[in-house]
């Protein structure tokens, strides 16, 4: 029998396959389409106090090997999400984990708060890749001080699980770790999208309404293989591997990198089957190897 079960700060998951917040809406959109059950974790939409509508069309470009985004974190909101889109999951016999952000602190901690007795939330994934208006719209996550304080508000407020997603906009990764994990993080997802462009040139216009959007899909995965293996090497708790994981091979490098679980995002726009085609790889290359717990491949990276 293989074991696939992997832990994150306390929560098992069946096996070490998550989707990524912002690609698998609030996993209903998905239940006709595969087995949510078969999933390690489900990461809803990112969630703020208020609902928004994010930013005016058009959103999405289609890059090489990847794709820009500019959605600008539209979502129903923390109470439409608690009061109509929950109950569908509390059938998923997978762990749910809400994703949050505010544009202040208080904004993060009231929305840790609100979470903290919501029995079928298993975990909070912090989103520190948005702006603080109150600091002048620099993001908190290129700020260590700035990040701190986010992940030390949501921790007084929260005795749930706390997984910080770091930004790839930073100097160095391993910094930005440290800071959040000092403050109380349990686990880290890394890496959020890259910030990019693309122009029409018989325009001479930006293809996005927001002229820059994220950069996501294949084109990142090296970068984000390589601060999930940096970031692995000095923090001591779980880091989960996000960018361009488009095949259980992918998956399998993170792992192998040092991440404990993987988020599967993009994929799930090009077909949304695809984590059921990673989980199945996994298994398979377990079989195959002779390996009977995925455990003992992370961070199994020989140098």
């Amino acid at each position: 029998m293989l074991e696939l079960q992997v832990n994150i700060a306390g929560i098992t998951l069946k096996n070490p396959v998550m989707t990524a917040s912002g690609t698998f809406g609030y996993g209903v959109e998905f239940a006709s389409l595969l087995d949510l059950n078969r999933l390690g974790g489900i990461i809803v939409k990112g969630l703020s106090l208020d609902p928004s509508v994010g930013n005016p069309p058009p959103r999405i470009v289609e890059t090489p090997c990847g794709m820009l985004n500019a959605i600008g974190l539209e979502n129903v909101g923390i109470e439409a999400f608690l009061a109509e889109k929950l109950s569908f999951l509390t059938g998923v016999a997978t762990p749910v984990f809400a994703n949050i952000y505010g544009e202040t602190m208080e904004a993060y901690a009231e929305l840790a708060g609100r979470l903290d007795d919501v029995e079928a939330v298993a975990g909070i994934e912090v989103n520190i890749s948005c702006p603080n208006v109150e600091a002048g719209g620099m993001a908190f996550g290129v700020d260590p001080a700035s990040a701190g304080l986010v992940v030390g508000g949501v921790r007084k407020r929260t005795s749930k699980s706390v997984m910080v997603k770091l930004s790839p906009n930073v100097t160095d990764i391993t910094t930005m770790a440290r800071a959040v994990v000092d403050a109380g993080a349990d686990a880290v997802s890394l890496i959020n999208t890259i910030t990019g462009m693309e122009i029409d040139v018989d325009t001479r216009r930006p293809k996005l309404a927001n002229v820059t959007g994220g950069l996501s899909g294949p084109a990142i995965r090296p970068v984000a293989l390589r601060m999930v293996w940096q970031v692995a090497r000095v923090i001591d708790v779980p880091v989960i591997g996000i960018g361009g994981i488009m095949t259980a091979e992918d998956a399998l490098a993170f792992l192998i990198a040092g991440a404990t679980a993987v988020q599967v995002g993009t994929a799930n726009f090009v077909d949304p089957t695809a984590t059921m085609t990673i989980i199945d790889g996994i298994e398979t290359y377990l079989e195959e190897k002779n390996i009977s717990d995925v455990n003992e491949l992370i961070g199994s990276l020989i140098i």
